[in-house]
C-alpha cells in the first residue's frame, strides 16, 4: 500500500523526498509514517522560517538576481529596466504574429498591448538608441518579469524571471566561444557546474545554442546578423542568451517543483509557510 496522491502532494509542497514507490502493510501504518513525516518536516521548516527573520537573508530569487547583475555590470554590461507591457507591434517585429505558436500564450490586455512574454523586444528597442551612443562592443542586458500562458505544472510558470543580455559587435569568429565564456561567468554566479551547450531550433531565432544542466535546458543562445535585425533598423555581428532564473534555482537547489522557487504567497526561502 502506497501513500495517497493528497499525502504524497503535501509532502512535495513541505519539501520531502518521498519515495511513492514505498509499499506499506497497512492503511493504519501509511497514515502513521505520512504523519512522521509530516510533523518532523513542518518542525525543520519552522526552525529555518524562524533563522530567516533573524538572519537579515534575502529570498533566493533576489539573491541571484543581485548577484548576476553585480557580476554583468562588473563586466561591463549596461544594466537596464523596461517596461512589462509592450505593443502588440512590438510582438509583430519578432515575427510573432497572430498565426505564430506563441500568440497563443500572450496575455492580451488590450488589442494592442499585452504582458512581455520575452525581454528581446525591449533589448532591440533600447540598443537601437544606444548603439549611437556608445561604441562598440555594447554590452546590455535585463533582469525582469516575463508572462506566457505556460502549461501548469511543477517546471512552468505564468509569471517567471528572465536574464537577457546581448554583446553588440562580437566579431563573427568568436561568438560561440563569447557565448560560452559569458554563460561561464553567470553560472558561476549561480553556483551551477557540469553543465553542457546543446543546438536546438527555437520558434522565434531559428537554430540557437541552449544551455543544459541536469537535462534540463536551463538557457537559450543565439547570435547575429539575424533576419529580424532588419525589423529594429540594426546591421551588426552580435550575441545573446537568455535565461529562467527560477528553474535554474529549482535546479540547483533541488526542488521537487519550481513553485518554491518563484515569486510566492505560499514559499519563502523556499520554504512552504502554510505550515498549521
Amino acid at each position: 500500500m502506497k501513500m495517497t496522491e493528497g499525502q504524497l502532494r503535501r509532502l512535495n509542497e513541505l519539501g520531502v523526498s518521498s519515495d511513492p514507490l514505498t509499499d506499506y502493510t497497512s492503511t493504519k501504518t501509511r497514515d502513521e509514517a505520512f504523519k512522521r513525516l509530516e510533523n518532523s518536516q513542518l518542525k525543520f521548516n519552522r526552525k529555518m522560517l524562524k533563522s530567516f527573520r533573524t538572519s537579515s537573508k534575502q529570498p533566493p530569487l533576489i539573491r541571484l538576481q543581485e548577484s548576476l547583475g553585480s557580476c554583468l555590470r562588473e563586466k561591463g554590461f549596461i544594466q537596464v529596466t523596461t517596461p512589462t507591457i509592450i505593443s502588440k507591434n512590438s510582438l509583430e517585429k519578432m515575427s510573432i504574429n497572430k498565426d505564430h505558436k506563441l500568440s497563443e500564450q500572450v496575455f492580451w490586455l488590450e488589442e494592442n498591448k499585452c504582458l512581455r512574454p520575452m525581454l528581446a523586444p525591449n533589448l532591440y528597442e533600447i540598443s537601437r538608441n544606444l548603439l549611437n551612443i556608445y561604441e562598440k562592443p555594447l554590452g546590455i542586458f535585463e533582469i525582469g518579469s516575463c508572462f506566457r500562458k505556460e502549461s501548469q505544472g511543477n517546471i512552468h510558470l505564468n509569471e517567471f524571471t528572465m536574464l537577457n543580455f546581448v554583446e553588440w559587435g562580437t566579431p563573427l569568429e568568436n561568438r560561440t566561444e563569447r557565448i560560452k565564456e559569458i554563460a561561464g561567468w553567470i553560472l558561476e554566479q549561480a553556483d551551477i557546474e557540469d553543465y553542457s551547450f546543446k543546438i536546438e531550433e527555437s520558434v522565434v531565432y531559428g537554430s540557437t545554442v541552449d544551455i543544459i544542466y541536469k537535462d534540463t535546458e536551463i538557457a537559450s543562445s543565439s547570435m547575429g546578423p539575424h533576419y529580424l535585425d532588419d525589423a529594429w533598423g540594426i546591421d551588426d555581428s552580435w550575441v545573446g542568451i537568455g535565461f529562467g532564473l527560477e528553474r535554474l534555482l529549482m535546479l540547483r537547489d533541488e526542488y521537487s517543483s519550481i513553485h518554491p522557487a518563484s515569486r510566492s504567497v505560499s514559499y519563502l526561502d523556499g520554504i512552504r509557510i502554510n505550515i498549521k
